[in-house]
């Protein structure tokens, strides 16, 4: 990024507000290329401690979040090309080329950033309901939540839907995204 007068730069409260927000979902994003969750924690680590070491500048706030997107991007690309990665493991010249294509970057910051999104808004339900719908979403079926819960399965139908009334106004600027993705991925 550039270093001109007219560049936003991260004091540390806004650094750490970076961080607080960013981390978790870049570690899972750094996963899903180097398929090693810590490996993935060091990564985005070193990209934040570049960020602040180097003081980059960006010419907005909103520009942030893409930069360390891309930034931990091309750290693990650096790490998959390295002599001592391809070493240790057996990754193919076409998974090599799957990884490096723009679809799957756009796919898995979509992912992560549709995930986010969607575990912010279940936080905002009330606990049973976040259970019942964090569970739905795992796989279960509403019989299956009901034997687990030890409730009824009226219950389980009743906070579903208490879950959905709720849900639908908070995640509706995000039901592209989502129509994205899971059309993107099946």
């Amino acid at each position: 990024m550039s270093h001109t007068k007219n560049v936003y730069n991260l004091s540390l409260k806004t650094y750490k507000d970076v961080y607080d927000s960013l981390y978790v979902s870049l570690c899972l994003f750094a996963r899903n290329y180097v398929h090693d969750l810590d490996l993935a924690k060091d990564l985005v680590q070193e990209v934040f401690i570049k960020v602040w070491e180097d003081k980059v500048g960006f010419r907005n706030e909103a520009t942030v979040k893409s930069y360390m997107y891309m930034a931990v991007k091309n750290k693990c690309f650096d790490l998959l090309k390295s002599k001592r990665f391809r070493s240790t493991e057996n990754m193919s010249v076409e998974d090599m080329d799957e990884l490096t294509r723009d679809s799957f970057y756009l796919k898995e910051v979509v992912i992560e950033e549709v995930s986010t999104r969607i575990e912010t808004a279940i936080d905002t339900l009330p606990k049973k309901c976040a259970q019942i719908i964090r569970l739905s979403i795992g796989g279960l079926t509403n019989p299956e939540i009901a034997q687990h819960l030890g409730i009824s399965l009226n219950t389980v139908k009743a906070q579903k839907k208490i879950a959905y009334k709720k849900l639908r106004p908070l995640l509706k600027d995000y039901f592209v995204l989502m129509a994205f993705v899971f059309d993107y991925t099946a």
